[in-house]
Parts: C-alpha cells; structure tokens; sequence
C-alpha cells in the first residue's frame, strides 16, 4: 500500500509541481530549510552522502526507506525539478551540508520541458555547473545517467528516447575526462524502444520498488570506489 500510494501522489507531483513552483518560491529554496539547519547543527559524518535530484530521487526514499536508513543519504530530490532549478538550490541543499559525496542524478524534466524549452547544451551545462559547483568545496562527485523514456505521461509526444541517449553520451564523456564517476543505470533499465522496462516502472518514467533494486547495487559501487580513493 505504502509503494502504490506513492506512486498515485509521485504522479499527480509531477502534474502540478511546475505550477506550484512558479508562484513564489521557483526553485523550492524553502523546501528544505528546517531540514538543513538541523543538519547544520551537528557534525557532518566523514561519509555523508547528498542525492540530488528530481521525484526519481525523491520517490527513492519513499519507495525503499530501508535503504536510505542504512546509509548516510540526505534526500535532496523534489518532484518536477528542473536542472537550473536544481542549480539555484545546490549550494544550501548540498554545498552547505558538508557531504563527501554528492549523488547527481537530473535531466528528465528539462527535457519534457517542465519549466520551458531546453536543449541538450543547456541540461548538460547545468549538471556540470553544479558538479564544478560541488568540486570546488572538495565534494567527490558520482554523475548519474537518465533514466530511459519512451514517453512521457504529463507530456506526450516528445520523443525523448533519443535525446536521453545523447545526453548521456555527454554525461560519461564529461565525468570520464573530469575523473568523476558515472553510474550507468540507463542500460541495466532500458528496453528495445529505449524506453523504461515494464516491470521496472509504473508509469514509464518513474522505478518501481523493483527498478529501485536495480539501481541499488549499481550506486552503491561507485560509492565504495569514491570513498576508497
């Protein structure tokens, strides 16, 4: 019951959050306010882990609490999010929690278009802003790929499968030649469409508990090769 009531509320999120964000507080900096001042107030563990993100990262927590309570992730992911709004938001909602680590995982909106047209340059620039961002105050950084679309729901039409596909190959490329690592989830999900496999997702876009078992493993191995060099 817990995964499917998620799931109802992850899309009507997903519907409204553009909306909701563009009254006042555009990129959601009041969103995390209460949260990070506690944090602020206690001593950062030497193997703090932010996660930032959209409602993938967000959901993930709903979706497996388990295993966020044994890790020490900090959920930064809100539902609708965009990359520049990620950008705006980046330096309280991970800069300033002092991680080892901060987990990128971002894209899927602007391409949908959620807060206006963006092209693959403008996503790329910046996802890798906020990993300079990021290296700037000596946090490692693990860059995520998309997750792969056919279609999405709130936004039919878009074609997207391929320019996921290209926006990934920047992705690798930059965390490659940056000595940043990638986690390629992108091609343990996708199916012979380019889409997000059945069983993994529930809405073509958003994992299931079971695409969140399969994204796990693959985040946790490069998180124990980071935070060993």
């Amino acid at each position: 019951m817990r995964i499917h009531l998620w799931n109802i509320l992850g899309c009507v999120l997903f519907a409204i959050a553009p909306s909701v964000c563009d009254a006042q507080d555009w990129a959601q900096l009041d969103r995390f306010t209460s949260e990070n001042q506690l944090l602020m107030t206690q001593e950062a563990p030497n193997n703090r882990i932010v996660l930032m993100g959209n409602s993938i990262t967000e959901g993930w927590s709903h979706s497996r609490p388990e295993f966020f309570e044994s890790h020490p992730f900090v959920n930064r992911g809100i539902g609708g999010q965009t990359t520049p709004q990620m950008l705006v938001r980046f330096k309280q909602d991970v800069v300033a929690l002092q991680p080892a680590v901060v987990v990128i995982l971002a894209g899927t909106n602007d391409i949908a278009g959620n807060t206006g047209p963006m092209t693959l340059d403008m996503i790329f620039g910046n996802i890798t802003s906020m990993a300079e961002i990021a290296r700037a105050n000596n946090i490692k950084v693990v860059l995520c790929s998309v997750l792969p679309v056919y279609d999405y729901p709130w936004k039919p039409g878009l074609a997207p499968a391929d320019k996921i596909v290209a926006l990934n190959a920047m992705i690798k490329s930059y965390a490659e030649a940056q000595n940043m690592l990638y986690v390629d989830y992108f091609s343990a999900m996708v199916n012979a469409q380019n889409g997000l496999k059945k069983e993994l997702g529930y809405d073509g876009v958003h994992p299931n508990e079971a695409g969140y078992r399969v994204m796990e493993p693959l985040l946790l191995e490069a998180l124990e090769d980071i935070l060993n060099k």
